[in-house]
């Protein structure tokens, strides 16, 4: 298990994406303000506020866990820089730091601590795959709402200004990067999954994950132009459905029940754009009777969009639009087959062992009790 130059190199890719999407966002809300446009100024930073507070709130849980296993006593001090929204730059930092040390330099330092029973390699990597963990709760949490809503408000005005659509690019970047980083991670952090390897596994879980998102999303905005409360209303329900099914498998991932049930609302919100195997157990029946009610619910969106009058619409648009929906789902269940079909690391180890079967395992890695696939 070994920190590569490949991993430093997105660990930086992954630190100037979350700058530019933390940065765009807060720009754009800044536009809509000067515009008159207050409802979606407000909605825009408020996915922003919400998406950075509730991953702040988990980067400090997690750091305070590692204090207390360690014995060191900053416990207050990361709670105020946590307070400022600091602790995510600061996991990058250390995250930088150490992996350049470790890829680039091999002093004798880092003999030293392999002769005293530390893996810098191991160091690193836990540090990473937990920024990768607090990356995909930010992808669902703001990411994927950020990107709902710039999509409606160019459909519904019919135009669009330059930072609209560079939040738009921004956001889809930062959530097939966080995707494809999480993935890797996963597979890195635990000895006893096989690594994702090769380029076509890594694209193909990439296009499964972006044209089944993609199709959703846009299905979710045609129903905003049609009826925002009844697209509000099925949003609503999806999470709900989501949060109690946290609940029925019992998810053991924080040490707090008061986390645990934030991780519960945060494991909802996820179920409602895309599918995830939140407790490591068989997930065959789950994922099929999930991707069934998706086809289902996005053939429905789009009967309900035909039967109601264009006037609402942009016609020229529409098209287009129902085209690019139905063809990225088609192509998203195509790749979801292709992957566990043929690119799964684990399709050929024994049901027991198998990433969708989890086992019991000690609490000594967090990513054994995280979203899987």
């Amino acid at each position: 298990m070994k920190y590569t130059k490949c991993n430093f190199a997105m660990s930086v890719v992954g630190i100037i994406l979350y700058v530019t999407d933390l940065v765009a966002d807060i720009l754009l809300s800044v536009r809509y303000f000067h515009n008159g446009q207050y409802v979606f100024g407000v909605l825009t930073l408020s996915f922003v506020l919400c998406g950075t507070l509730i991953v702040q709130c988990f980067s400090y849980s997690w750091l305070k866990d590692d204090l207390k296993k360690t014995g060191q006593e900053n416990e207050h001090y990361f709670l105020l820089l946590h307070c400022f929204q600091g602790g995510v730059f600061t996991r990058y930092w250390f995250a930088l730091r150490k992996g350049y040390h470790v890829v680039f330099k091999h002093s004798k330092r880092t003999r030293n601590s392999m002769e005293g029973q530390t893996d810098p390699h191991k160091e690193v990597i836990d540090i990473v795959t937990d920024l990768s963990m607090l990356r995909l709760f930010e992808t669902y949490l703001e990411g994927c709402p950020q990107l709902i809503l710039q999509l409606y408000a160019f459909l519904e005005r019919g135009q669009a200004n330059l930072s609209q659509y560079v939040v738009i690019m921004v956001s889809c970047c930062a959530i097939s990067w966080s995707t494809v980083d999480y993935q890797i991670a996963l597979r890195k952090s635990l000895p006893d999954k096989n690594l994702l390897r090769g380029l076509c596994p890594k694209l193909t879980y990439l296009f499964y994950k972006l044209f089944t998102l993609l199709s959703w999303t846009l299905s979710i905005v045609l129903l905003l132009l049609v009826d925002v409360k009844a697209a509000l209303f099925l949003l609503l329900f999806l999470w709900i459905i989501g949060f109690i099914w946290a609940f029925i498998k019992q998810t053991q991932f924080c040490n707090s029940f008061s986390m645990e049930f934030l991780y519960r609302v945060v494991v909802g919100v996820t179920l409602v754009f895309t599918f995830f195997n939140i407790k490591g157990q068989d997930t065959k029946c789950p994922m099929s009777c999930y991707y069934t009610v998706r086809v289902l619910g996005t053939l429905g969106i789009l009967t309900v969009f035909w039967a109601y009058p264009l006037s609402i619409f942009n016609s020229e648009y529409f098209i287009p639009i129902s085209a690019i929906v139905v063809l990225a789902l088609l192509l998203g269940i195509v790749f979801l087959t292709v992957y566990y079909g043929v690119f799964h690391p684990n399709r050929t180890v024994k049901a027991q062992n198998d990433e969708t079967d989890g086992q019991p395992a000690q609490r000594d890695c967090r990513m054994r009790y995280f979203l899987k696939d």
